[in-house]
């Protein structure tokens, strides 16, 4: 005899969140789920999600697509990395790449680099991927192979594990940049091909029973539609889980104050720009500004804190940056709520996306927290007895990758050198999430390891601190003692390869538009 189990679920609101919610879930149980959407006609995508985590790649390889079928769709290209421009003076940039660290004799080669000081250069001594980026160059050749690593798409590698399973067995080298709405649109013929019900309509309110849980939400035009399980991902509304349910959301403010984004979508021909395959974040007077180059377009935005800077300045400020081509380019004012709702799984709703929480852009963590959401979610299903186990590793899970987000965010601002505002003075004696503090002491006299960094998966691995506090340069480290009585000599020839792989990459990868043009 079969085993009941709970089948129906309800995604309330569309977008990426809803759309990769739908997607993955009929990926993972087929027919064996019944899932509709309903989302409104009149809420649109918040364009602030459109450059992701490299474990994205994950995502697409469990809904069985390739690159070639959804990239040109979205106007996709990749990402190999974070530029930081002007955090610690102005003129200076530094990457945070997608690449593992190397080790030399036991210790990371930032180890080495801080005894050794090869160059100034800490990110184009210790990785490839900085001058391949400044050279404007697809990791990928024309023929699809990957530079010089063991990946491919479909490979047994990544097949069947989860992105906190996956972390520190293996680095993918790039990222993606993709028009969230885009991403959207396709995500909805994929679901909608495989059996999604897809209503366009409003829900005016939600039904409560006896136990307080969702009963069903009632539409303008569809009547009310019932279901086991509901999904909330109607963004910083929070219809289902914080205004019906009125769970608390629980705020970051205290210690990341940005609060506000203003956004542009500017027309260019990237063929005369040229793709510079990285997210850039230079920092401004009272924040910082995102670029994100596209197939056609570059996406752009001013994230700051309505506290220092009003949105009438954050807009000009954000089009004296473009320069002329964004002179005709309509505006979007974005109110971010920062932090996360106490619990993002109640009774039998679940909210993904930004009804669940939502930091700053500044790491691309938006799609991160959605993708990692919907694993937890699909791993955490719950059966009809509704075991509270379930909830609370999926509540545990989403909490922590959340949280850890916050610490490594907060360490941008207070390992930032530059202090040429109050804004930036701030950042100095603002409060710091419990923990950092000790950390960061720690990480004075020893680079960050996995015993010393956020104890919880929340997708950064102890490279990526490395990269922050060798990079923004205002908190002073220094190589471990044990350097002093080890010989430097297979750490030179580390960084002797890194250089001339470097130049050999130069010579055979092609420049990234011209790439992605092949690609349509």
């Amino acid at each position: 005899m079969e085993t009941l189990v709970l089948n129906k679920v309800v995604i309330v609101g569309g977008g990426t969140a809803g759309w990769m919610t739908a997607s993955y879930l009929k990926a993972a149980f087929g027919e064996r789920i019944d899932i509709t959407l309903v989302e409104s006609g009149k809420v649109g995508t918040i364009g602030v999600g459109e450059a992701t985590f490299s474990d994205i790649r994950h995502f697409f390889e469990f809904l069985g697509l390739k690159e070639k079928d959804w990239m040109p769709a979205c106007n996709a290209t990749y990402k190999l990395a974070v530029r930081f421009e002007n955090w610690r003076e102005k003129g200076h940039y530094f990457y945070h790449p997608f690449e593992q660290m190397r080790s030399v004799n036991g210790h990371p080669l930032a180890d080495w680099w801080l005894r050794e000081r090869p160059t100034d250069r800490f990110d184009k001594d210790c990785f490839v991927m900085a001058s391949v980026i400044d050279a404007g160059l697809s990791p990928r050749r024309m023929d699809g192979t990957l530079l010089d690593q063991p990946f491919d798409e479909g490979a047994d590698e990544m097949r069947g594990l989860t992105m906190s399973e996956h972390q520190g067995k293996t680095q993918f080298p790039y990222a993606y940049h993709f028009e969230a709405a885009l991403l959207a649109k396709y995500l909805t013929a994929y679901a909608v091909e495989r059996g999604v019900r897809h209503i366009v309509d409003d829900v005016e309110t939600v039904g409560l029973d006896d136990r307080g849980w969702i009963s069903g939400v009632t539409t303008a035009g569809h009547g009310e539609l019932t279901g086991d399980l509901f999904v909330d991902c109607t963004g910083f509304r929070g219809l289902l889980l914080n205004k019906a349910l009125e769970e608390p959301f629980v705020s970051y403010q205290d210690t990341l104050p940005n609060d506000s984004a203003v956004a542009l979508q500017v027309p260019m021909d990237m063929e005369k720009r040229g793709i510079r395959p990285c997210t850039t974040a230079t920092a401004q007077d009272a924040g910082w500004i995102w670029t994100i180059p596209l197939m056609g377009r570059v996406g752009t935005g001013y994230v700051y804190a309505r506290d220092y800077l009003s949105p009438e300045e954050a807009e000009r400020t954000l089009r004296e940056f473009v320069g002329p081509a964004a002179a005709d380019v309509e505006a979007n004012h974005i109110r971010m709520r920062i932090g996360r709702s106490r619990n993002s799984w109640v009774k039998n709703c679940v909210a993904v996306g930004l009804s669940s929480g939502f930091v700053e852009p500044l790491e691309s963590t938006g799609i991160f927290f959605i993708h990692h959401a919907i694993e937890q979610l699909a791993k955490n299903f719950p059966g009809p007895d509704w075991h509270p186990a379930h909830r609370d590793r999926y509540n545990d899970a989403v909490a922590h990758v959340m949280d850890g987000v916050r610490e490594f965010l907060v360490l941008h601002y207070l390992a930032a050198k530059r202090s040429d505002t109050q804004y930036w003075r701030d950042t100095k004696t603002r409060a710091v999430p419990d923990g950092l503090a000790e950390r960061i002491e720690r990480w004075r006299v020893q680079l960050p390891d996995s015993e010393t960094v956020y104890p919880y998966y929340h997708g950064l691995p102890p490279y990526s601190y490395m990269c922050v506090l060798l990079g923004m340069g205002g908190i002073e480290v220094q190589p471990s003692p044990a350097l002093a009585l080890a010989d430097p000599g297979a750490a030179r020839q580390e960084f002797e390869a890194i250089r001339e792989k470097t130049q050999a990459l130069a010579r055979t990868l092609p420049k990234a538009f011209d790439y992605f043009s092949g690609m349509r």
